[in-house]
């Protein structure tokens, strides 16, 4: 690495402040390294002043290719637990993999662990009663994979891991380079933590974006069929697959593409919607239906027509206007006499589930309403107008889902002097919005929802509707907006300063996980991050 930017990288570290244990007298760095290929190399470096200790960081350095990822921490505040009391709160933590301290087995720091060591390569377990959302994790230390791991990176150990009296606790703050650009690492006790500051929003996002769709396109394998998904911190391959998830991982892809400008990966899609409708569609009765592995979605009719409607819109290929036709037929077999929806049949169109989860409507009203745009089909504005009027009739409002704001947002560019559409979109997000300000963790369908929010309030303000206005927070909204897409971005996608602890760093760039099981990564999740960070960046800074 170059001298000048190992100076910068210097002044960085001492910029961060406290580096200095006044109790000890001791400074204490940890340099993590990765060539991009392999899991970052570690080391703790603890010597009686900074500049002792920076020496050996430099040293490192002077012999680190330049484009290498590179972290480097200071340990701020260290704690002694019995060890009970340690772990008793590790068992405590309520979401796996929300362990987000350090920890060391012993006081000088020769068998100390980083947070992202630990979660990177799965040490610390869940218990088998551990029912992600439901109860505590139940997390203990999984020391047949700590204790080969500590070995290897130090050589050999000063004492039984499994043994010790005390363990000593820490927090770190310090900075990541790429070998270009420096960040300071955040550290704020929320999901932010250890992840980049962002510096200008409009352009990390940007790069978010593309980096996102580069990753979900190579996804798709050469039949078409994507790679569904990965748990990186276990080394694992999902090996189940939705084939509504499917189709809509790829109207995200193409909301991407259209971002990107990357118009050489639409061949890419088609090949993986024709996998689709060859693999995972049937016929009954002249009309088309995703089959699920023996059930047929509403949602799948709603995500087969968007992303269709999507592809043609996009491309102009008309080549699949047959088929959109066709699952538009297969709509009504959802519905009952009385207007209500059902939500899943069995492959002979008798009633499987009444209701499998709230989505379904707004996906299908959503779905209609695109249709209608791209074919003007007068029978396919009756049924978008019928379902929306039982749903008005119904309350669907009180429900707070994303589907149903994109659902009134394109329902109003067919019937814009409806206030009462108007009144139950603004309801289905402003009841949600205290909950989406505080909430802590990534959620990119509660960004999805902002975004339908804040373009809903503005039509409703250009149609003349203000007093529909009055009883919400509208400036309130903006913030949300504004902090929802910057915090999601920061928690939600493998940027190199987390990819780098886990078993191929590369592999996982540009793609986005669930932190709380096992930073996993599937189609899916990539999906709704995208779509809620391309509508945020086309709104806010296009």
């Amino acid at each position: 690495m170059q001298k000048a930017m190992i100076k910068q990288l210097k002044q960085s570290v001492l910029a961060v402040g406290n580096t200095t244990d006044r109790a000890t007298q001791t400074v204490t760095l940890a340099l993590s390294v990765s060539d991009h290929r392999h899991r970052a190399k570690v080391q703790f470096i603890r010597r009686g002043t900074f500049n002792q200790a920076w020496q050996v960081v430099a040293d490192n350095l002077a012999q680190t290719p330049q484009q290498s990822w590179v972290r480097i921490e200071v340990v701020q505040s260290c704690q002694r637990l019995a060890r009970a009391e340690f772990e008793q709160r590790l068992a405590a933590t309520f979401r796996m993999n929300y362990w987000r301290d350090g920890i060391s087995f012993d006081a000088d720091f020769q068998t100390a662990l980083l947070e992202m060591e630990i979660n990177g390569q799965a040490f610390f377990r869940p218990s088998e009663a551990h029912r992600i959302g439901r109860n505590r994790a139940g997390a203990w230390v999984d020391y047949d994979r700590v204790v080969p791991y500590l070995t290897q990176r130090q050589g050999s150990l000063p004492l039984d891991v499994q043994k010790t009296e005390f363990i000593w606790i820490f927090t770190t703050a310090g900075i990541f380079t790429d070998g270009e650009q420096i960040w300071q690492l955040s550290d704020k006790e929320d999901c932010g933590k250890g992840i980049r500051v962002l510096t200008n929003p409009q352009a990390e996002i940007k790069n978010v974006i593309e980096v996102g769709e580069t990753y979900l396109i190579n996804q798709i394998k050469a039949d078409g069929k994507f790679i569904y998904g990965y748990y990186p911190s276990l080394q694992k391959v999902l090996s189940n697959y939705n084939c509504v998830r499917h189709f809509s991982s790829l109207y995200a892809l193409l909301e991407a593409i259209e971002f990107t400008g990357r118009t050489a990966d639409y061949a890419k899609v088609k090949l993986a919607i024709e996998w689709g409708l060859k693999n995972a569609t049937i016929e009954r009765d002249g009309a088309l239906y995703i089959d699920d592995n023996g059930e047929l979605k509403l949602g799948g009719q709603a995500l087969l027509l968007l992303t269709l409607c999507k592809y043609q819109s996009v491309t102009g290929d008309k080549s699949f206007e047959p088929v959109l036709l066709k699952t538009f037929k297969g709509v009504p077999a959802f519905r009952q006499a009385d207007g209500k929806l059902v939500h899943v049949l069995n492959t002979d169109l008798s009633l499987k589930s009444a209701y499998r989860i709230i989505y379904y409507e707004g996906e299908i009203v959503f779905a209609l309403s695109r249709l209608y745009e791209l074919t003007h089909n007068q029978d396919v504005m009756v049924l978008v107008q019928e379902i929306l009027d039982y749903m008005v009739a119904h309350d669907y409002g009180k429900y707070h889902d994303h589907w149903i704001s994109y659902a009134i947002n394109e329902a109003l560019q067919v019937f814009p002097d409806r206030k009462d559409y108007m009144a139950l979109g603004l309801k289905n997000v402003f009841i949600h919005l205290k909950f989406i300000a505080e909430r802590d963790t990534t959620y990119p369908t509660l960004l999805e929802l902002v975004n339908a929010a804040v373009r809903m309030t503005d039509m409703v303000k250009a149609s003349g509707n203000d007093a529909l206005l009055e009883p919400y927070d509208l400036i309130r909204l903006r913030q949300v907006f504004k902090a929802r897409a910057e915090y999601e971005v920061t928690t939600g996608q493998f940027l190199p300063e987390i990819a780098m602890y886990l078993y191929h760093p590369q592999k996982f760039i540009g793609g986005f996980y669930a932190r709380h099981d096992n930073f996993r990564t599937r189609i899916d999740d990539c999906e709704h991050f995208l779509s809620g960070l391309i509508n945020y960046y086309n709104y806010t800074y296009k």
